[in-house]
């Protein structure tokens, strides 16, 4: 039965543009979460961790994880209580978990945090998602979130300053300060302004999940795009929690970083707005498979630098992190909406079965790789060509 005329909160749709801006937000709590963290690592590892200090990047990794595992229960709550009840739960998470994690002394508590915080956060990620693919489908569905991943893509731009900043005033426990106030601010413009979009509700029983999840893992273009997500991911992953420990302890560039990080980023975010533009002449799987052979290319440059000539890699080191940030906006989406395209009746559960998986095992092979840092960029560079290239593999048997 519709649930259309019975819901409380705000009914007219929103413009086009503050729709976007409002998915980009929502979804950039995750990118805030991570990136304003990273230049408070090494006082983290000082203060909480100073006997191994590549420790501290498990605060990026615990994060991440606790989003994968909460993706998988958002979807089906979502499809069951609606999309903003939801949301709304998963922001209270949160919060509460930054007010925790602003009095902890130690490091394991911190990393316990970091889950409950990537926990409520991925209610944004696969409510954002549930509500575009409840309003569009197709190429159209890709073509806007593109445009949401640009949004969320600028704010990296930003985040590693501001943590920098907030850093220097407070400590790193100032940032978790920040992310409550974000997350508060976010959740009241949704709360206000956004329409329950879920029509019809789904019952939260286990056998209309088993049916869900069995439909789903018989699609092979599924199982495939949720793999090769799995692999972008880690790619992606790795290159974060290292990124700050490559700029400060092999190129020096401890105090530039914020700056470095901020041109990367803005350069990674036109990625989405390349694909906006081109994947409805193109079509997903090509601009999938080329970005990723391109990337496979890039990153065997990196390798052969390195070790030819270590002492001039600075500049190579900058545009193959470029490079792995920029492939994301011309890969994840696209991958999600091939997947999501013979799943709209049960969209909520969809969602969450291909986020929390990708990210779940995205976190299995990002956080060794991450931890293989041994003064050199080498072992990431390595770790992440090897799954470039075998995601390449895989999304070549993905039909268009």
């Amino acid at each position: 039965m519709s649930q259309a005329h019975t819901r409380r909160g705000p009914t007219q749709a929103l413009g086009p543009r503050e729709f976007i801006a409002l998915m980009g937000m929502l979804t950039a709590t995750i990118a805030f979460s991570i990136d304003a963290l990273l230049p408070a690592l090494p006082d983290i590892a000082q203060s909480l961790t100073p006997s191994n200090p590549n420790n501290a990047q498990l605060t990026i990794t615990a994060f991440v994880l606790g989003m994968g595992i909460g993706t998988f229960f958002v979807g089906p709550l979502a499809d069951r209580f609606g999309r903003r009840p939801t949301l709304i739960c998963g922001a209270v998470l949160y919060i509460a978990s930054c007010m925790v994690a602003i009095f902890t002394t130690e490091i394991t508590l911190l990393l316990i945090t970091r889950v409950t915080m990537g926990l409520g956060a991925s209610a944004a990620r696969v409510v954002a998602m549930a509500i575009v693919r409840d309003q569009t489908s197709g190429r159209e569905m890709a073509r806007l979130m593109s445009l949401i991943m640009m949004v969320f893509a600028l704010v990296p731009a930003i985040a590693p300053s501001i943590g920098a900043v907030i850093v220097g005033f407070t400590g790193w426990r100032g940032l978790f300060a920040a992310f409550a106030v974000f997350s508060i601010l976010t959740s009241l413009w949704f709360l206000i302004r956004q329409p329950e979009t879920l029509v019809q509700k789904r019952p939260l029983a286990f056998t209309s999940l088993a049916a869900a999840f069995r439909e789903m893992v018989s699609l092979s273009d599924v199982r495939r795009s949720i793999m090769t997500q799995t692999l972008i991911y880690a790619c992606l992953f790795a290159a974060l929690s290292s990124t700050q420990q490559v700029f400060a302890d092999v190129y020096g560039q401890v105090s530039q970083f914020p700056y470095w990080f901020a041109l990367i980023a803005v350069l990674a975010a036109s990625a989405s707005f390349l694909n906006s533009k081109i994947v409805i002449k193109l079509g997903m799987q090509r601009v999938i498979s080329t970005a990723l052979l391109g990337q496979i290319a890039i990153s065997a440059v990196m390798i052969s630098v390195w070790l030819l000539s270590p002492a001039n890699s600075f500049g190579i080191y900058v545009i193959w992190t470029t490079s792995v940030f920029f492939i994301v906006g011309l890969t994840l989406g696209n991958l999600n909406t091939l997947a999501m395209e013979p799943l709209g009746h049960i969209a909520g559960f969809a969602a969450s079965l291909l986020q929390g998986s990708a990210t779940v095992g995205s976190v299995l092979i990002a956080a060794p790789i991450g931890l293989a840092f041994d003064g050199t960029p080498l072992p990431v560079a390595i770790g992440i060509t090897v799954c470039i290239t075998l995601a390449y593999v895989t999304a070549r048997r993905i039909r268009p």
